[in-house]
């Protein structure tokens, strides 16, 4: 029997033992190192060759991601690894880094447990790195530190030890930081991670050795010998002493959490059903036996197998040929395979219980975001996983030749359902299919995809995403139905800006909250109390509240006003890109007694066209999307790249000097950084290194209003006139 075949074995062997089962992922700022260390830590499981490792990339199966040298997906892998004796599943998933594909990051989270969180020595705490690490905290993931690239500061920055030390200590003073600013209350000390106690390990990813205080104490291995050895160029002789993935996936057991203890806090966090309920017992307590509770957190379409789902398993057992219900869809469907993966294979297995991360294939039309559960058993969905980040760059792609377009619309349909966080649209005016993802390379790979589906397509340069929104409070504006038989009344005005904080990081949990819980989140985050009360809607992070009283026939209509209402903010009166940030007000209405009167042709108008003028009455303006960029760039460059951010229109928030190294911090707007790559590498002769993270929308500047309303308009279709 083969190693591969054994490990299969083991793994089902272990699979119902909640006590020796980890769910982890690796998370890592671009570049840092985290593949590499993946491609170790599954030769170590003996699934690559040990001389391969860190070469092969093996998670990386993905053509385009071999191509281009990055992790674009999340990659699965479930390995047996022993320690102390004993044998452990290790259920782990490997992420993206680029910020492109945050969204994969973020539906990983709600699948496992724990993180190991990659950390370069050499840069530190990077801005990515701070994003999944809080991406991890807001799942409640408890995380672990791995500094890698230690080598480095041996070698090419000839640290001494005592610089050495003050590096480790920053880094880790850093993470600390982060884990106390955003961890969940209850963890706020106890995920702090220590060197003292092995929650922290460094090493080199790249030449195969890690090391932590337990290692050392059961090794004998001190630094001073770890310096030796790399100044020395004995680092295999290193890695034989302190093997990376053993050093790593010992952390991970002795300080990760266990699937049944795990669930007893992260349920209560995801799920909002009766706490005291059957189904939340068997949950919280990871009963195998209980009814079935299901994630979908990946999908991806297989020409062969068709729908290949990934998810977390929190209760119940999922078997092959079995029949399930899906939530959100309200469907029923029949699973064909279930199993586990080991990396871009799939393994079959007869059933996975409570516990795991499964494969399951047969998920008729399913989503990412999914709850799949018993036919028979209909349960509170999951809460729907919110992203760091939203799409803000679009661009339109036709096919090359029309005959493929019922295949197109086919395969934007496919890969809408794979990644989240791509939208995908019918431009009524001109007839485009949009897709608006994350940032150019996102697009990109999509694109690639697209094509990769049997579909040849055109695809226009990249657009920005704009959004609208007031300046100040509107008078009342009255609105009137077609026919004059109805009238609304409503006053705008942008949302107060710590409700709105506290509506885009997701401390006022819409999904979660109904009623009076929902206006009393509002008035905690700052709204009166008379405006929170009457809140009815909250959409696309605009409010729609109605503070009238007594208005006959109102109820009856209300659902109506939504509908209004979403238009209104779907398409803006300055350009129609979406509203954002907006407080509607619905102060007053006039009905008439006749139902027939009041239908979706008079209401739905009368309200779109009446939130639309006041809007205009309250000096609505664009808001264009802004990045943070960090560069990296020797001393003698630093001139030529802070003219690259102010030649568009950036502003340098920050300057920091490391050794010979320059970094610079800086805000840009993301319509002018088309190009930078090319001309960042030029300008300082291909030294920069640079990043880059989404941090919100602003106010254009004034001047530059009126141009971008006309082209926006001109590229619309729309008149030109503004």
């Amino acid at each position: 029997m083969g190693r591969r075949e054994q490990m299969a074995e083991e793994i089902i062997k272990l699979m119902d033992k909640p006590k020796r089962i980890r769910n982890m992922g690796i998370v890592a700022h671009i570049d840092h190192g985290k593949t590499t260390l993946s491609d170790n830590i599954l030769a170590g499981a003996g699934m690559i060759s040990e001389d391969l490792a860190g070469q092969q990339l093996y998670l990386d199966s993905d053509e385009l991601e071999q191509s281009r040298g990055i992790t674009i997906d999340a990659a699965n892998v479930s390995m047996v690894h022993e320690y102390k004796n004993d044998h452990f599943l290790i259920n782990m998933i490997d992420t993206p880094g680029h910020v492109d594909f945050g969204g994969d990051v973020t539906r990983a989270m709600r699948a496992v447990d724990g993180v190991i969180v990659v950390v370069c020595a050499v840069e530190g705490i990077m801005p990515q790195t701070e994003t999944v690490l809080r991406q991890a905290l807001k799942e409640h993931v408890k995380p672990t530190l791995f500094i890698n690239k230690a080598d480095r500061l041996i070698n090419e920055l000839k640290l001494t030890p005592e610089a050495m030390q003050k590096r480790f200590v920053k880094i880790i003073a850093n993470f600390n930081k982060i884990i106390k600013n955003m961890a969940p209350k209850e963890f706020k000390d106890k995920w702090q991670v220590r060197v003292e106690d092995g929650s922290v390990a460094f090493g080199s990813a790249y030449n195969q050795w890690a090391i932590n205080v337990p290692r050392m104490q059961e090794s004998g291995i001190t630094f001073k010998d770890i310096i030796e050895y790399n100044v020395q160029g004995r680092q295999k002789e290193l890695s034989n002493k302190a093997k990376v993935h053993e050093v790593i996936l010992d952390m991970v057991i002795s300080h990760l959490p266990t699937p049944n203890i795990a669930q007893k806090y992260r349920i209560p966090n995801i799920w909002h059903g009766d706490a005291k309920s059957n189904q939340s017992l068997a949950m919280v307590n990871c009963d195998p036996k209980g009814k079935l509770a299901m994630m979908v957190t990946d999908l991806s379409i297989d020409p062969q197998a068709g729908e290949v789902a990934t998810g977390r398993i929190f209760s119940g057992t999922i078997k092959k040929s079995k029949e399930v219900y899906m939530m959100n869809s309200k469907s029923k469907t029949r699973t064909q395979q279930v199993g586990v993966y080991f990396g871009p294979e799939r393994m079959a297995t007869e059933y996975v219980v409570s516990g795991n991360i499964a494969m399951v294939t047969g998920l008729k039309n399913v989503r990412a975001g999914e709850t799949v559960t018993e036919v028979e058993n209909p349960i509170e969905p999951f809460e729907e996983m919110s992203y760091t980040s939203e799409p803000v760059v679009t661009v339109a792609v036709e096919a090359k030749n029309m005959r493929d377009l019922p295949k197109l619309i086919e395969v934007l349909h496919i890969i809408a359902r794979e990644d989240p966080t791509i939208r995908v649209q019918i431009d009524e005016e001109t007839g485009e299919h949009l897709l608006s993802g994350m940032g150019e390379l996102h697009l990109d790979v999509i694109a690639y995809r697209i094509q990769e589906k049997g579909v040849p397509i055109d695809v226009s340069p990249p657009i920005v995403v704009y959004r609208e929104t007031v300046g100040d409070t509107s008078p009342e504006i009255e609105g009137k139905s077609p026919n004059k038989h109805n009238k609304f009344y409503f006053v705008v005005e942008p949302i107060d800006k710590s409700v709105f904080d506290s509506l885009i990081s997701g401390d006022i949990n819409t999904s979660r909250l109904k009623g009076k819980e929902l206006g009393k989140a509002f008035v905690v985050a700052g709204m009166n109390k008379k405006d929170a009360r009457g809140i009815v809607e909250v959409y696309e992070n605009n409010i729609l509240t109605n503070v009238t009283k007594g208005i006959q026939y109102l109820n009856e209509v209300m659902g109506l006003i939504k509908e209004g209402f979403h238009e209104a903010v779907d398409n803006g009166p300055l350009a129609k890109e979406k509203v954002f940030g907006l407080k509607v007000k619905l102060t007053d209405s006039k009905l008439h007694e006749d139902a027939i009167h009041r239908g979706p042709a008079q209401v739905i108008p009368a309200t779109r066209d009446a939130i639309r003028e006041s809007m205009m009455q309250a000096r609505a303006h664009i808001l264009e999307p802004k990045q943070k960029v960090f560069i990296h760039a020797p001393l003698d460059y630093m001139g030529a790249a802070t003219r690259e951010i102010q030649s568009r229109r950036g502003q340098i928030i920050d300057m920091q000097q490391k050794e010979d190294m320059n970094i610079i911090e800086a805000s840009c707007p993301i319509a002018e950084m088309f190009g930078f790559a090319g001309d960042i590498r030029s300008a300082t002769e291909g030294r920069a290194l640079w990043t880059t993270e989404f941090i919100g929308f602003e106010k254009l500047p004034e001047e530059l209003q009126e141009g971008l309303i006309r082209n926006i308009k001109k590229r619309k279709g729309l008149f030109t006139k503004v």
